[in-house]
């Protein structure tokens, strides 16, 4: 029996052959509009959301900058000035 080489695909965490290629490519996270979004770049919110736990809505137009990609592509992590922990979906966000 041959001996195999085996790569470990921490997204998954298996290991699989060599042989089968590179783990799956990540999703590309875009807004609403379809562009792609990158860690640092500005989004404007297109619609009023009421934030959970902070009793407070933000308004359409409000800009959030140097927002940060999650492991899950419909989900961004951001910062806004009265609100710490702020993750919004990119449904609800356009590229600047």
């Amino acid at each position: 029996m041959p001996d195999e080489d085996y790569i470990y695909d921490e997204a998954t965490g298996e290991w699989r052959p060599a042989g089968e290629g590179a783990a799956p490519v990540a999703a590309m996270v875009c807004d609403a509009s379809g562009n792609p979004l990158a860690t640092g770049d500005s989004v404007t919110l297109i619609k009023d959301l009421k934030v959970k736990g902070a009793n407070q809505t933000l308004k359409q137009g409000t800009v959030i900058r140097s927002i940060r990609l999650t492991d899950n592509p419909e989900e961004i992590d951001c910062k806004h000035d009265s609100i710490k922990g702020l993750v919004l979906r990119t449904e609800f966000v356009r590229k600047r």
